[in-house]
């Protein structure tokens, strides 16, 4: 089995490499782990491949807020400082008053 690191860690901040919506980064799979109907979902010109890290997303549009899975190489480090408002956010963080995020899971911490 090949030994993979990811490239973000809970907490971090990322943004959609195609669709632009902004994350909270909540978990991490080593390689994908959702069903096969899902992935068969995505339009094959944009599909992901399975065999690199997936995030678990708490995810911002400009329309709601929800939670996504998402490939590794569809992310990209969000500088943004703006507020982070989501309704879940701290079912999984506290945010200090500088906006900093600790986990809530000790497995995290």
């Amino acid at each position: 089995m090949k030994m993979t690191s990811a490239k973000f860690g809970i907490g971090d901040r990322v943004i959609h490499r195609l669709f632009k919506f902004s994350g909270i980064i909540i978990d991490v799979d080593p390689e994908f782990n959702n069903d096969e109907e899902w992935w068969l979902g995505i339009p094959a010109e944009i599909r992901p491949k399975k065999e690199q890290p997936y995030y678990h997303l708490l995810a911002l549009n400009e329309d709601e807020s929800y939670k996504a899975y998402v490939s590794e190489q569809n992310l990209l480090s969000d500088v943004d400082v703006m507020p982070f408002d989501h309704p879940d956010l701290e079912d999984y963080f506290s945010v200090n008053n500088q906006g900093d995020l600790k986990s809530l899971n000790q497995n995290y911490n």
